[in-house]
């Protein structure tokens, strides 16, 4: 077993480095890249990346105290709040407005992905599939843990819910930031990244310190863990491109839908074979997605 800390730590690295190449690329030179990052990296902006660089990791430690005292059914269904929460922040901190069908298309979807995600078993192999890297990397000890005597449901469902506010919240003060200003979704995303990569590096000496100086930084690893950070943290900058030329609530219903796509394609190449349940709640997301656009 990998340790989740060090795959979350590798995740902020190989963005912070993907963003950096990708804008040396766009400025035609490393040392452009260089003068680009000097100039913007000492500024007040940078500093407004702390915000969501900090809720990040307490979402994260969250959202593994809401596992390890939940059972997988009850976390998807109440994480799915985080639908809401977003289309709240979108209105009072962006000034959205959303109308009465889009308020209804949006329940909808917490309903239709609550239902698609909570299937018994295959319930359970879809938790990883539903968190953060962090998160999900952690998910079989929370299983566990989630056995224990000392389980306690209203702990965990206190943690869901402020994760679920703290992601809305998050989502909306990144999208504001990025929307805002003209600074290159590169160069923010670097911004972001070297805070991602500070509290991910404290947050592996606070837990497994001592198991990265004995074992090592990868221990345990093998392809399939290369796979889930870097899926990870490439899947991470696409999120930042819809964000940034879409919006929070699309990136929701985007995330919703791709859990359905990777379901429908478990049952094509993993012999999961989907329960009526799942078909419902899988018809239900597809038709919030149309209900939102009319």
């Amino acid at each position: 077993m990998y340790l989740a800390s060090a795959a979350v730590l590798v995740m902020e690295l190989l963005k912070l480095i993907a963003c950096v190449i990708g804008l040396a690329v766009q400025e035609g030179s490393v040392a452009a890249a260089v003068r680009t990052l000097r100039a913007e990296i000492p500024s007040r902006e940078t500093l407004q990346m702390i915000v969501p660089s900090g809720i990040y990791a307490v979402q994260n430690n969250l959202l593994y105290t809401a596992l390890s005292n939940l059972d997988a059914a009850t976390y998807q269904v109440t994480y799915q709040v985080k639908i809401l929460t977003t289309a709240l922040f979108s209105v009072l901190m962006l000034g959205k407005h959303l109308t009465k069908m889009r308020w209804i298309s949006l329940v909808m979807l917490l309903i239709g992905v609550a239902m698609v995600q909570t299937q018994g078993e295959a319930g359970d192999k879809a938790l990883a599939r539903t968190v953060t890297a962090a998160v999900a990397a952690v998910a079989e000890k929370a299983a566990v843990a989630a056995t224990a005597p000392t389980q306690s449901r209203f702990v965990g469902i206190s943690a869901v819910l402020t994760a679920a506010v703290l992601s809305g919240f998050a989502g909306c003060y990144f999208e504001r930031v990025l929307k805002s200003y003209k600074t290159s979704m590169l160069v923010r995303n670097v911004q972001l990244g070297l805070f991602g990569t500070l509290f991910s590096l404290l947050a592996m000496l606070s837990t497994d310190g001592r198991a990265v100086w004995e074992g090592g930084l990868m221990q345990g690893w093998n392809g399939n863990t290369w796979l889930v950070v870097l899926n990870q943290a490439f899947g991470g900058l696409l999120v930042s491109v819809v964000v940034k030329y879409a919006d929070s609530i699309l990136k929701g219903f985007a995330s919703s839908i791709s859990i359905v796509l990777s379901s429908i394609i478990a049952a094509i190449c993993l012999n999961f074979v989907p329960s009526a349940e799942f078909i419902v709640g899988a018809t239900v997301v597809i038709a919030a997605g149309y209900l939102y656009s009319l």
